[in-house]
This record gives structure tokens, C-alpha cells and sequence, in this order.
């Protein structure tokens, strides 16, 4: 326990850079996957190309390839980001497609009656989408987003091979300088994880429980 007191403030600061990283990641991820899914579903052709384009792209490459790509290939053409930015672009994006996903299927499970009713009393297509359909499809598309949510933070380990310091790189570090302590520096890595997919979980499944009160 001495080695985990005396290692707590890496410790700490990892576990807050691995929260920052999620969280900008999550909100990028959200708002991108949501603008993505109301492409695909758009009446608009090349609109629904561009999101399928994308979506297919990203969910079959792996993450690792993005982070090169944002972070080492980016600077080739001149534009150049820090590593912590370059990593939560990589994780936000790369989200995004699961997250638009799971949208577009809240979507596709709203009566298509409320599109038409909404059409028929004069409402644009983006209109619809915004204060019709949206709002009944993230209530049903609470426990997939979810469980990426909690999906994307364990993604952020891949960070640590990109000079981010988080619990993943932390456990290197530190199991590298005390290889006697691997198991506790396991455990201390894994129960900073816990500490952030746990309340999240429970989070969700009071969402989840109080959406559907309401439906």
C-alpha cells in the first residue's frame, strides 16, 4: 500500500487525464454521430453517401491506424496537432460512427406516422428530425449509447502509446520502474477505470429507467 500512497499523485493526474480525454471525446463523439445520423437518414443523396462513407470508414479501421494517421499523418500536409488533441479527435471520431449508428437505428424505430405528421402540419425535414423524431429516438437508444460510452473510455488506453500519460501509460511506467508491484499497479489501474465506467453505468441505467417512465 506504501508504493500506491507514494505513487498517488501519477496515479491521480492519470486518472484525470483519462477523464478529460473521455469526456471531450464522449461530447465530440455525441454531437458528430448525431449530425451524421440525420445525414443517413436525409433525403438528400449526397448527403447519405458522405455519412455512409464515413461510417463505414472509421468502424472498419482500427483505432490505432486513426491515431497515426491524425497525429503522424495530419503534420505531413501541414497540419499539425498536439498529442492530448490529436487523441481525443481520434477517439471522437472514430465514435462517432458507433454513436451514429445507434442513433440512426432510435430513428428508424420512430413511427414513420410522426414524420408524416409532423410534414403534414408544415414542418421542414430538419425541423421533423430536430423537435419530433430526435428526442423519441435518444430515448430509445439509451443503453447502446451507453455501452459505447463505456467502450470509449476503455479505447482511450490506446493513448499511451501516443506520449498521453493516462492510467494505461501509467501502469507502463510505473510496472516498468517496479516490476515487484505489477499486481498492485494492475489493481490500481483497474480500479481507476472502474471509477469511471462504473458510475457510468449506473448513470445510464437511471436514465434508461426514468425515459422509460415517460415514454
Amino acid at each position: 500500500m506504501q508504493f500506491l500512497i507514494d505513487n498517488f499523485p501519477l496515479l491521480w493526474d492519470a486518472f484525470l487525464t483519462t477523464l478529460s480525454l473521455s469526456l471531450l471525446a464522449g461530447v465530440l463523439a455525441l454531437v458528430l454521430g448525431t449530425l451524421l445520423a440525420a445525414f443517413r437518414v436525409s433525403p438528400i443523396p449526397p448527403l447519405r453517401g458522405l455519412s455512409t462513407f464515413y461510417v463505414e470508414t472509421f468502424r472498419n479501421t482500427p483505432l490505432t491506424v486513426v491515431f497515426f494517421f491524425i497525429i503522424f499523418g495530419l503534420p505531413q500536409i501541414d497540419f499539425a496537432v498536439g498529442f492530448f488533441t490529436g487523441s481525443v479527435l481520434a477517439v471522437g471520431f472514430y465514435t462517432a460512427a458507433f454513436v451514429c449508428e445507434a442513433v440512426r437505428s432510435g430513428i428508424n424505430a420512430v413511427s414513420a406516422g410522426q414524420a408524416e405528421a409532423s410534414r403534414a402540419i408544415g414542418l421542414t425535414f430538419g425541423q421533423s428530425l430536430r423537435e419530433v423524431v430526435l428526442p423519441q429516438a435518444f430515448r430509445s437508444v439509451v443503453p447502446p449509447l451507453g455501452n459505447v460510452w463505456i467502450a470509449m473510455v476503455k479505447n482511450t488506453s490506446i493513448a499511451a502509446g501516443f506520449a498521453i500519460s493516462e492510467l494505461t501509460a501509467s501502469m507502463q511506467r510505473l510496472s516498468n520502474a517496479n516490476a515487484g508491484e505489477l499486481l498492485l499497479v494492475l489493481v490500481a489501474v483497474v480500479i481507476g477505470y472502474m471509477l469511471i465506467t462504473l458510475p457510468s453505468a449506473y448513470a445510464i441505467s437511471r436514465v434508461e429507467r426514468r425515459v422509460a417512465i415517460l415514454r
